[in-house]
């Protein structure tokens, strides 16, 4: 009985790794560690900071200058990078949150932010999100641009990404929400190359030709399989009001219940607000009364086991 209830027993109290989260790179270590590596020219391009942060106490500042070439390749560049080794076939959210300040450079070239690398060494990644003159844009594998929107500076830009990995058209897909707005439905197209890796690049790439130092900042990065894991925890409700359950908005439909018509749909303008975090029964990531539930009951039969073996 012993030998079944102690395995038994540490599945259950690893319980919060059933949740949807994959990975998280919120930089609340303190430090670039959740990252497998550091391209950068010197300590100081890639810094955890206390402010400004999106969330929690850290978050990353970036910065490039003119020059700044760690890796010997084109363009100029200070990047984090994560090997999260997504499959051909999987499907991921991701979220984070981007802050450009008052003295951002505009120029009319690209200026990339965050990138999903192919494992090859040349040509465009598969998937970009980067600045151009006044504006932020997704690009993808066939420099096809189905977002962008005006770049406002000085605020925190939030992004839900949600996305099938693959080099099928008609397989994979993309879907983005920008500051709590469904700002690009479902939107087929290949999001990999063929036969080829992807991983996770973050912090500022930019062509040689911008000449003012750039800075970016970067906050609360998270992998999972789950929109409702991505999104923040629901208000608790008012003390001595009524508790009526939190709505399950579920899933979001898959054209988020709006019609797109243009490849380059604006930014916000005809968005649907972003679901509300469903009400969490059973596994999470935070227990409830299933576990404690569990728990008992295996304290209860660990008792009994105990009374025998004496």
């Amino acid at each position: 009985m012993r030998r079944l209830l102690v395995p038994l027993l540490a599945m259950l109290l690893s319980g919060p790794s059933w949740a949807g989260i994959v990975w998280k790179g919120d930089f609340e270590t303190g430090n670039t560690s959740q990252y497998s590596s550091a391209q950068q020219v010197s300590a100081d391009r890639l810094q955890v900071v206390s402010s400004p942060v999106s969330q929690g106490r850290y978050a990353l500042k970036a910065t490039v200058r003119q020059g700044d070439d760690p890796i010997n390749s084109s363009g100029n560049r200070n990047e984090l990078v994560y090997q999260g080794r997504e499959k051909e076939g999987s499907e991921y959210y991701y979220r984070w949150q981007v802050m450009f300040p008052a003295d951002y450079p505009s120029v009319k070239t690209w200026q990339v932010f965050t990138q999903w690398h192919h494992n090859g060494c040349c040509g465009s990644p598969p998937v970009e999100f980067f600045v151009y003159g006044e504006e932020l844009r997704l690009t993808l594998t066939d420099s096809d641009t189905p977002w962008k929107t005006t770049l406002q500076r000085g605020v925190w830009h939030d992004f839900i990404f949600h996305v099938k990995w693959s080099p099928d058209a008609s397989v994979g897909f993309v879907e983005l929400w920008h500051n709590g707005q469904l700002v690009l439905p479902r939107y087929a197209h290949a999001t990999m190359y063929p036969g080829d890796g992807i991983y996770l690049k973050l912090g500022l790439y930019r062509s040689d030709t911008v000449q003012p130092v750039g800075v970016v900042y970067h906050d609360g990065f998270v992998q999972a399989t789950q929109l409702q894991d991505v999104l923040p925890p629901a208000p608790s409700p008012d003390a001595g009001t009524p508790d009526t359950g939190t709505p399950d908005a579920g899933a979001p439909v898959p054209d988020g219940g709006v019609t797109s018509t243009s490849p380059h749909p604006d930014g916000g303008s005809d968005g649907s607000p972003l679901p509300e975090e469903p009400t969490r029964v059973g596994c999470s990531s935070a227990g409830g009364p299933l576990w404690a539930m569990a728990l008992l009951g295996l304290g209860g039969l660990l008792r009994r086991a105990r009374r025998r073996e004496r």
